[in-house]
């Protein structure tokens, strides 16, 4: 046996230190919040209207430092969550030291290390195998190589890969940032907000927004000092414009709901280990589960052994096939739990471990023969005992037939000796959390490595629609995704299903059109989890699991995952709401600054205007509509939807409160009345638009868009909030026209959203 290091040797080597996939550093968030182009045109124009203008118009620029702290405050609350999980993911490293196997953090493992490896380990550091029990490694993720690798005392395995049969140990020689995998794909493996429809779209949005900005900026500066006699004004007035275009507050939403949703998770114990997967939680329409660990608690107990031939040595045999493995899985654990120790004269010579591909294991035993214990389709094919297997298997019971073989490893000549059945748990919450999927439209369908039959019955009692028509995945095309997709889609339970087919089920069913979300547990879970549009990972499941998935489910429960599509569904929905709010004031804008710059008149209202009005009308209730709970599932086309309703909204805003500017400007009010009557109906049609975007209306959103109102109405009756303002209602035609044009512009929006079908009902 190799001894491996020394603890004094193992403290001065270079440690396992790579960057968490879960978490971004305090600089970074800092960067990422301060250093943005919208923090750079919003502070020129800032400092543009400290020296020119009035210190009250100057107030858009607090939004700068309302972004940023708010912002930076948010993100730093997720990162602890996300650390705290993460460490909690973390599945410790087997290592021997000092000639004893120990666990240690995967930061803690060290170059020279002795690293031990057991069925569902993942490889976080490279190295050199030095023993070896029938070890089997996955090199799938990293080659794209589909069958594991028999690796042998002197092969090289590589971080990334996983085991998936067998024992062995290795030698680290690379670790940290020199491992294979962190070099590969060291991008993946940090913290990112990006890639995701929700993102793209916010980051397109802006993209177009500062191409549009500069030209009617330049624009609108020119007429305002072509128009002005006062050079403070006009720089006012072209800033007034140029502020409300920009969006400033939606990327600043858009990261406080994935924040938020973040935090809230984390106390279901629930681990994001990438933030776009919150988007994909809400697109999801198809969840496929693997019974085993997840509509079935972990464990079970054996049940029963029923001989098929007299005289045979059954219960030391199963004793010893039993004890193979140093790392025992559940069917072992349970044999040994009735049987704990192996009889005299069951030494084992050649193994062949278990793996989800052969659906068996077995052992030489020497003068006892070899023997081999595997699923009973598999191993029996039609033979003795076959058909009580599937009687028993049809009960919902897990089925194993214990059988002697003339040869290994490819068990050849095979004698049925007994079945054995063992008990599985339904989880308790596994039914309340089915019928959830089935309100919310989202289509189950149940992949098992187990018989088609017994998962089928467990599926029925479970309700989940369809459940009686299973298929064996055995029997299913493998060269033709449109039929194997067609079957999918006609079918929920599947049986005998190997990884590599769970990772064709996900490809066939994205082809057709479906997000697909995949839980699993096992090894054999991995290929599938990575490909998913979403990999949900349960907490006790092995450490490759894990490792790829999207979400773990660190309390091992069923039921958090309503939760978890709840979440994402919150956040998308809650995000299209306040981008249609901000980008129907920047459209606004731009038609504002557009027919201005034309026309060559004065702008119609001042920063502090846009300020007040942006504040009661969008800052405000986005921050509470960005985190209302909501049951809506995300659909694609987030940008044309939004485009649909902001543009005429935007739009026809617009046009009121410039016919409203003009129509007081004609007679013979002063120009701050004349703003005043523009800022009356700016807010009303703002507010309206408000009103359509916080639909269905209940209490609080009622309370919410009431108050709004209130305050605006309220300010314009206090001398000191009129007089910091800038405001004068006093002339009383100037607001009745207000009015009587924002009611005419509020049903002009309310059908014209409709036309285009954008309204939430």
């Amino acid at each position: 046996m190799v001894h491996g290091l020394t603890s004094a040797q193992a403290a001065v080597a270079k440690a396992n230190h790579v960057p968490r996939r879960s978490s971004r550093s305090l600089s970074a968030i800092v960067r990422a919040n301060v250093f943005t182009l919208f923090n750079l045109v919003i502070g020129v124009l800032w400092a543009l209207v400290l020296i020119f203008g009035e210190w009250q118009d100057s107030l858009f620029g607090l939004v700068i430092v309302a972004n940023v702290l708010i912002g930076i405050v948010q993100e730093l609350r997720a990162k602890r969550t996300l650390d705290k999980l993460a460490v909690i993911n973390e599945a410790p490293v087997r290592v021997r030291r000092d000639g004893r196997e120990q666990q240690v953090q995967p930061r803690q493992v060290v170059l020279g290390d002795l690293v031990l490896l057991g069925p569902g380990d993942r490889l976080l550091v490279d190295g050199e195998v030095v023993e070896s029990d029938g070890l089997e490694v996955d090199e799938s993720l990293l080659t794209g190589e589909a069958d594991p690798v028999h690796k042998r005392p002197g092969d090289q395995v590589l971080s990334g890969s996983f085991a998936v049969a067998g024992a062995g140990s290795f030698v680290a020689t690379r670790v940290g940032t020199d491992a294979y995998a962190v070099k590969l794909a060291e991008e993946a493996s940090r913290f990112h907000l990006a890639h995701s429809e929700l993102r793209e779209g916010v980051a397109n949005f802006i993209k177009y927004i500062t191409w549009l900005v500069v030209p009617i900026g330049a624009l609108l500066i020119y007429s305002q000092l072509k128009n002005s006699a006062d050079f403070g004004t006009a720089i006012t007035g072209a800033v007034a414009g140029i502020v409300t275009m920009i969006p400033e507050g939606l990327v600043l939403m858009t990261s406080i709901a994935f924040a938020v949703g973040v935090i809230r998770l984390g106390r279901h114990k629930c681990l994001v280990q990438e933030l776009p997967a919150i988007e994909g939680l809400a697109r999801v329409d198809v969840l496929c589960l693997d019974k085993t660990g997840t509509l079935t608690a972990g464990g079970m107990e054996l049940d029963q052994v029923l001989p098929l031939r007299d005289g045979q040595p059954v219960e030391d045999a199963l004793a010893a096939l039993a004890h193979l493995d140093s790392r025992p899985n559940a069917t072992a654990e349970a044999v040994r739990a009735r049987y704990p120790a192996p009889g005299d004269g069951w030494a084992a010579g050649e193994t062949v471990p278990f793996s989800s591909a052969r659906k068996w294991s077995g052992a030489d035993f020497g003068e006892q023969g070899a023997w081999v214990l595997g699923a009973p389709d598999v191993l029996l094919d039609g033979g003795d005992g076959y058909d009580q297997a599937a009687e028993l298997a049809a009960t919902g019971t897990r089925v194993l037939a214990l059988c002697r073989a003339e040869s290994l490893p490819a068990a050849k000549g095979l004698e049925p000796v007994a079945l054995v059945t063992f008990k599985q748990r339904i989880r308790p919450d596994a039914r309340e959390t089915l019928r959830y999927f089935a309100r919310q439209g989202v289509t189950v369908k149940v992949i098992s490595g187990d018989n088609p039959v017994a998962v089928s019955a467990i599926a029925t009692d479970l309700e989940i629609p369809d459940a009686h028509r299973s298929m064996d995945a055995r029997a299913l095309p493998h060269d033709d995704p449109d039929k194997l997709g067609e079957l999918l889609d006609s079918h929920a339970v599947f049986g005998r299903v190997s990884p590599q087919q769970k990772r064709q089920f996900v490809g066939a069913l994205q082809a057709r059109g479906h997000t697909v979300a995949m839980t699993g547990d096992g090894v054999n879970d991995v290929l599938a989890l990575k490909d998913a549009d979403l990999g949900i990972a349960m907490g006790a499941g092995s450490p490759a699991t894990k490792a790829v998935a999207q979400v773990v489910l660190l309390d091992d429960k069923f039921a958090t995952l309503p939760h978890v599509v709840g979440e994402g569904r919150r956040v998308l929905a809650n995000i299209e709401r306040v981008s249609n709010l901000f980008l129907t004031k920047t459209f606004y804008a731009i038609v504002l600054s557009l027919l201005v710059g034309v026309a060559g008149v004065m702008f119609p209202f001042a920063p502090r205007h846009s300020t007040l009005t942006n504040a009661l009308t969008i800052g405000v209730p986005a921050l509470f509509l960005a985190l209302a709970p909501t049951l809506e599932r995300s659909k694609p086309g987030f940008v044309p939807r939004v485009l649909r309703f902001a543009v005429p909204a935007g739009v026809l805003c617009a046009a009121a409160v410039l016919l409203s500017f003009w129509a007081a400007h004609s007679g013979t009010s002063t120009l701050v009345e004349d703003q005043s009557a523009a800022v009356i109906t700016l807010f009303l049609t703002t507010w309206w638009v408000l009103v359509l975007i916080a639909r269905p209306l209940n209490w609080w959103r009622i309370a919410l868009v009431g108050a709004m109102a209130a305050a605006f109405a309220i300010g314009l009756t206090m001398p000191f909030v009129r007089q910091f303002f800038a405001l004068e209602p006093g002339d009383v035609s100037n607001g009745l026209t207000a009015v009587g044009i924002s009611v005419v512009a509020a049903v002009m929006i309310s059908v014209a959203v409709k036309v285009a079908g954008t309204l939430r009902t």
